[in-house]
């Protein structure tokens, strides 16, 4: 059984973030449908540039999150102080990262030309990568800030932030997309011109907001230069992080990039799937980070019992609505796949990977409940060498031989990819779950230690 309160802890914790994780998703959306009518040099142009700079966004951000279990634990043991060193070394940390990023994506010209786009499509993502670059550190260093704002259980701040971004972000990308108001006609570089102004504005408000209310005062935030021993905090649970999360992204862009060689059907029918999984891990994810904030809070307090009941019952709730989650897909799979496509050749395709989906999805509920439980308690090498064996040797190397070389019988094509991606999240999830009972039966001996002796 799951503790009603403890239940209702995460869920409270959960539902913003969900809220907020929704309209950052919807940033994207909304330059995909303006740019799209646009034109399709436009479209095309800003699809590639912002894949690659989510990448680069994606893989920057791990390193940015290891401040949610670091300060999470400072906060569950009331280390006021602590918190305030950490929230400003964690924003050093997004703009020294930032600059790497941000030169990868404001020089294009040594990369760009291994996708071999159409010459006008390239230079116009030269143009969009040079201008989105100047949102990356604002980008990162605001979430940084939503990253300490969910620690310390104050998820609501940062929903209210993205919500208002995305009113911001509509707003401006159709005015400058399209030129409005005597502005000029940008196409794809306005919906760029547009991230970066939102991504500013958010960190203004969010740094003035952080100064102003009294809540913070007694983390006593005080801006100082880079401190190397809480950098390197950072950096040892930040780079494991950072890993985890770019194999996790990459493993699912390498299967895109397969299937693109199977037809337009096969792949718009992927696309379609594709997309539904990103918007139910939403789910999960959500009920994710909030176990984890409050399991690190149990965890800095002392109170390794309410640590494990706490995580106990956030990767129940999270297996369990993500279970009814994909009940639900499957059951309206038709009028879903309808509502994405009108293309009947895309919508059959679609149709034979929802049941993989389905797999995949309780599978990744379980993986990413377990994999965030361990980041509370600072474990995050494990996690990235099992997701290193399971995502890209299981479910991208096996899957490649199962679609294309007939492994285990003949070619599956893009089924084989989503069958082997749903084994290996599966594999990843009984994994991480016996590491975890191992690191709370090594913590139960390593408190057992000192009575012993001491008897």
């Amino acid at each position: 059984m799951v503790d009603s309160a403890i239940a209702r802890g995460i869920l409270d914790q959960a539902r913003p973030i969900f809220v907020g994780q929704v309209a950052v998703m919807l940033y994207a959306v909304v330059d995909t449908v303006l740019t799209g009518h646009a034109s399709a040099t436009d479209l095309a142009a800003m699809g590639l540039g912002a894949g690659v700079y989510s990448s680069v966004f994606v893989s920057l951000l791990g390193a940015i999150n290891a401040l949610n279990p670091i300060i999470a634990q400072h906060h569950g043991g009331r280390r006021h102080v602590a918190i305030g060193v950490s929230y400003v070394q964690g924003l050093w940390l997004a703009l020294l990262l930032s600059v790497g990023g941000g030169l990868f994506l404001a020089f294009p010209g040594s990369w760009l030309a291994w996708l071999h786009a159409p010459p006008a499509v390239e230079a116009l993502v030269t143009r969009y990568l040079r201008v989105i670059s100047l949102a990356l550190p604002a980008a990162l260093m605001f979430r940084a800030i939503c990253a300490v704002n969910i620690a310390v259980a104050r998820p609501q701040i940062v929903m209210r932030m993205q919500v208002a971004g995305l009113v911001l972000k509509m707003l401006l990308s159709y005015l400058l997309i399209f030129g409005g108001l005597g502005l000029p006609r940008l196409g794809a570089v306005g919906g760029a011109l547009a991230t970066v102004i939102v991504f500013w504005a958010l960190l203004a408000a969010a740094w003035a907001h952080t100064r102003l209310d009294s809540f913070y005062h007694p983390f006593q935030i005080r801006w100082a230069g880079p401190l190397w021993p809480a950098l390197r905090e950072l950096l040892r649970l930040g780079i494991p992080m950072g890993l985890s999360y770019a194999i996790e992204a990459t493993s699912f862009t390498f299967i895109t990039l397969l299937v693109a060689r199977l037809g337009t059907s096969v792949m718009g029918g992927h696309q379609v799937v594709a997309n539904l999984a990103a918007l139910c891990f939403m789910v999960p994810l959500s009920l994710s980070v909030a176990t984890a904030t409050l399991t690190a809070h149990a965890i800095g307090a002392e109170e390794a019992a309410r640590a494990r009941r706490t995580a106990s019952a956030g990767i129940r709730i999270a297996v369990m609505a993500s279970a009814s989650l994909a009940l639900g897909v499957w059951t309206l799979r038709h009028l879903i796949v309808r509502l994405y496509t009108s293309d009947a050749a895309v919508a059959a395709v679609a149709l034979t990977l929802i049941p993989y989906l389905a797999a995949f999805h309780v599978f990744d509920a379980l993986q990413t409940g377990v994999g965030f439980v361990l980041r509370a308690h600072k474990r995050a090498v494990a996690p990235t060498v099992v997701y290193a064996l399971t995502l890209w040797g299981v479910g991208l190397f096996g899957g490649y031989h199962v679609a294309f070389r007939g492994l285990w019988g003949p070619p599956r094509g893009v089924t084989g990819m989503w069958l082997m991606q749903a084994v290996g999240l599966g594999l990843a999830g009984l994994l991480l779950v016996t590491f975890y009972f191992w690191l709370l039966r090594h913590e139960d001996r390593r408190a057992r230690g000192p009575r012993e002796t001491g008897a």
